[in-house]
């Protein structure tokens, strides 16, 4: 995603929206989580209740040490 990309927006929000998903995305790249993954579980999980108030357990940091505790059976 580059700057060039973000011109196309045609409205501030629509730039503002990609300048958030962007950071979503390189912030899942700098954590090796696969962005898409991700933002699918995440959402999933938003849908389904999940409390606002432990929103720290969403962040993709913490995304990679859950994930690969279930695909270790550690679940």
């Amino acid at each position: 995603m580059t700057r060039k990309s973000a011109l196309f927006a045609g409205h501030e929000v629509g730039a503002e929206n990609w300048a958030l998903l962007a950071s979503i995305v390189a912030t899942c790249k700098l954590n090796d989580v696969n962005p898409v993954a991700y933002i699918a579980e995440t959402l999933t999980a938003i849908i389904a209740g999940h409390p606002q108030s432990e929103i720290d357990h969403l962040m993709p940091w913490r995304f990679r040490k859950t994930s690969s505790q279930h695909q270790q059976g550690g679940g």
